[in-house]
C-alpha cells in the first residue's frame, strides 16, 4: 500500500478496533467512544472518496462482532485450453463467482455462483489459491477480502441470461477480453491456467 492509500489503512484499522470494542464493551461510556471512533472512520472514507456518509456507513459500519475479511469465491473452468469468463452488464468479463453467503460453504458457494452466472453444473475439484485481495486487485476496498480461486469441472448445464451476466465464453490466455479488474486480473487468470496445466499443483496462500 503506497503513501496515498495510508489514510485508508488507518480508517480501516479504526473501524475494526471500534467494531471489536462495541462487541466487547461493558460500559456505556466506552460504547459511546467506540461508536464515535467508528463514525470518524466513516467520515474519513466519505471525505476522501466523495461517497455520501450514509452510504459509507451502510457498507462499512453495519456489522457486529469481531471483524473478519469477507470471502469471495472464483471458479476456474476450462475447455480445450481455454478458460470460461462471464460477460457482465457493465461490459467487463470475470470468472464466475461472488460473495460467499453466510449459509453455505466455500465449495457450495463456488458451485452456486457458477450455476447462477453461467448456467453450468460443476464440481469443485481443487483450491488454486487463497489471496488477500488488496495485494492483487484495485481499487483497494474499505474492508478486507479473502479471494478463493477454485478449479472446477463441468458436469452439465448451459448458459441462461440472468440479472448479472449476458453471456459466457471460453478464452485463451492470449485473447482475454476487458476484465473486471476489481474481481480478477491477468495475473490471476494466468495463475489459473498454470494450475490447470499442473499435475501436482500446490495451493498458493498469501
Amino acid at each position: 500500500m503506497n503513501t496515498n492509500e495510508q489514510w485508508l489503512k488507518w480508517a480501516v484499522e479504526l473501524q475494526s478496533l471500534a467494531q471489536a470494542g462495541l462487541f466487547y464493551a461493558k460500559d456505556n461510556f466506552d460504547t459511546e467512544r467506540y461508536e464515535r471512533i467508528r463514525e470518524i472512520s466513516a467520515e474519513m472514507i466519505s471525505h476522501k472518496t466523495g461517497i455520501p456518509l450514509e452510504k459509507v456507513k451502510d457498507l462499512f459500519c453495519n456489522e457486529i462482532g469481531y471483524q473478519t475479511p469477507k470471502i469471495d469465491t472464483r471458479a476456474a473452468i476450462f475447455q480445450q485450453d481455454k478458460i470460461l469468463l462471464v460477460h457482465e452488464k457493465n461490459d467487463t468479463w470475470s470468472l464466475p463467482g461472488g460473495w460467499c453467503d453466510v449459509d453455505v460453504s466455500v465449495k457450495e458457494n463456488t458451485i452456486k455462483e457458477v450455476k447462477e452466472e453461467a448456467g453450468l453444473d460443476v464440481s469443485a475439484d481443487l483450491v488454486i489459491a487463497v489471496q488477500d485481495r488488496e495485494k492483487h486487485n484495485l481499487p483497494i476496498y474499505a474492508y478486507k477480502v479473502c479471494k478463493i480461486f477454485v478449479l472446477c469441472s463441468v458436469v452439465g448445464g448451459s448458459f441462461l441470461e440472468n440479472i448479472e451476466t449476458i453471456e459466457s465464453k471460453y478464452f485463451g490466455i492470449d485473447e482475454l477480453p476487458q476484465l473486471a479488474l476489481e474481481k480478477n486480473n491477468v495475473e490471476q487468470i494466468q495463475m489459473c491456467f498454470e494450475a490447470y496445466h499442473s499435475e501436482n499443483w500446490k495451493t498458493i496462500i498469501d
